[in-house]
């Protein structure tokens, strides 16, 4: 009977998570970035710009710096790191080609939820901002589709609390731990009827406490927090990559013709060209869709508490997310899987990367496993934190804003933190991929019903900051 329900499950995630999703969020991107006339190419220096520059006397709770590493604390997690060695070793390395396609429209779809996430929030007398997918539906669409809004903030709150944000997160963390310290498990305790490695337990004590810390303390300590860890976890993944990039500099231009021709079929023998291109499409843009969740409809409820007067000004910062994450980061770990030749060893996961780095890096293999551990921590512990901030304001939506339910949730969290090293129900994580799935088509369909609000306000944001430099411009000469 368990093995029905799991297998029923599990087509129901493969459905979800294939080809209807897939085509529906990169149309909606593309439609969008047709739409917005190359919006993110154009304006990405000015977005990058805007991310170090927030807005002194905007309204929200946070900076636009600080909304933007709340939301990369979120989507910069273990799929960064295992989800993209995984698509490369399913797909080839063409799949890393369409990881880019599929992040170029996806920054036009979160320019797209950052600006309709600000434009529609609701912030009350004490300054406390709400915002999201839910309140784009429900006040840009109309009451009638409140239905559709709840229905989005019931997927985020199971996500968050049964999945992505506790159980795959904390169990990544912890095998992390124990692969490094305790490999062979040779000291073990008894727990729950099973043996478990004293590195598991101890590390998954230390990680509830920290988590405890921090969510307790509401979005401005998540901001901070992720303010710190999220720079500094990022910049030091891509500084240990371009290690390995510069150490076999001669084999990149390699490297990049065999993710493009891998990419189109072209290696592929006679008569199997389309088939390869296609399961390289196939892997690529879904890992990459995954891994940024541009169009998924969690990054504007983070954009939502942005200090800002301008809804454009924080969608362009928003969109950088997605460069962030799939341009930058998933590139580090795609060039140096693919350049050290570890995706065609006949492993997978983490031990891809693992391989890569142990390969690529001037290294003794014991410091290389040790980086990609602090890595891999890191970057789980603050997709745990993204994820408690999104599922807290969606549950807010839907108890219409009382505390004690939030308050409550809270600990339900931190609880599900505690257990997530010993929880070994598969069900589990795929109800929770199946959920995070299902947040994605009432985003969708609001993305495309207001895509013409979307268009007037960013012409209207343009035509005033155009008229604001023709005028400091006729100043400046003026005065000279």
């Amino acid at each position: 009977m368990l093995a029905t329900v799991n297998q029923a499950l599990e087509n129901i995630d493969n459905f979800i998570w294939g080809l209807p999703l897939i085509i529906l969020i990169l149309a909606t991107g593309i439609l969008l970035t047709v739409r917005l006339r190359g919006l993110q190419i154009r304006h990405l220096g000015k977005a990058l710009h805007y991310v170090f520059h927030n807005e002194e006397d905007g309204d929200g709770e946070v900076t636009s710096f600080g909304a933007l590493c709340t939301a990369l604390s979120a989507t910069i997690g273990t799929g960064n790191i295992v989800g993209c060695a995984t698509a490369i070793v399913a797909g080839g390395p063409g799949a890393m080609f369409w990881m880019w396609m599929a992040a170029l429209f996806g920054m036009a779809t979160k320019y797209t939820e950052g600006m309709l996430a600000v434009k529609y929030r609701e912030i009350d007398e004490e300054g406390h901002a709400l915002g999201g997918p839910f309140y784009y539906i429900e006040k840009g669409m109309g009451k009638n589709w409140k239905w559709l809004a709840k229905v989005f903030c019931v997927f985020g709150v199971m996500v968050g609390l049964f999945g992505i944000g506790t159980f795959t997160q904390v169990n990544g963390i912890t095998s992390a731990v124990n692969n490094f310290f305790d490999p062979n498990n040779a000291n073990t305790i008894a727990l729950f009827g099973r043996e478990y490695s004293w590195s598991v337990v101890i590390a998954g004590i230390i990680l509830t406490v920290c988590v405890g810390l921090v969510v307790i303390g509401g979005i401005q300590r998540i901001s901070k927090v992720s303010e710190i860890i999220v720079p500094f976890m990022a910049v030091t993944y891509v500084a240990v990559c371009l290690i390995i990039v510069f150490t076999h500099l001669s084999e990149l231009p390699s490297a990049l013709a065999e993710i493009v021709q891998s990419a189109f079929g072209l290696r592929a023998a006679a008569g199997g060209a389309l088939g390869a291109m296609m399961v390289a499409m196939q892997k690529g843009i879904a890992r990459g869709i995954f891994s940024n969740e541009a169009g998924l409809g969690s990054a504007p409820i983070a954009a939502a508490a942005a200090q800002t007067k301008e809804p454009v000004r924080q969608g362009l910062v928003s969109m950088t997310g997605t460069f962030i994450d799939t341009i930058v980061i998933c590139s580090m770990t795609g060039f140096a899987i693919v350049m050290t030749g570890a995706w065609d060893m006949g492993l997978d996961g983490v031990e891809v990367t693992t391989k890569a780095f142990a390969m690529g890096l001037p290294f003794p293999e014991r410091v290389s496993a040790f980086l990609l551990m602090i890595c891999l921590v890191f970057f789980a512990f603050t997709t745990i934190l993204g994820w408690d901030y999104y599922s807290e304001r969606c549950l807010e939506y839907l108890t219409n804003g009382k505390q004690m339910a939030v308050t409550v949730f809270k600990w339900l969290y931190i609880l599900a933190v505690f257990i997530g090293p010993f929880m070994t129900v598969s069900a589990v994580w795929t109800i929770a991929d199946i959920c995070n799935g299902l947040m994605a088509f009432p985003n969708l369909v609001a993305l495309l019903a207001l895509n013409g609000d979307v268009v007037a306000e960013t012409k209207d944001y343009f035509m005033r900051l155009k008229a604001v430099r023709a005028q400091e411009r006729a100043v400046t000469l003026r005065s000279e």
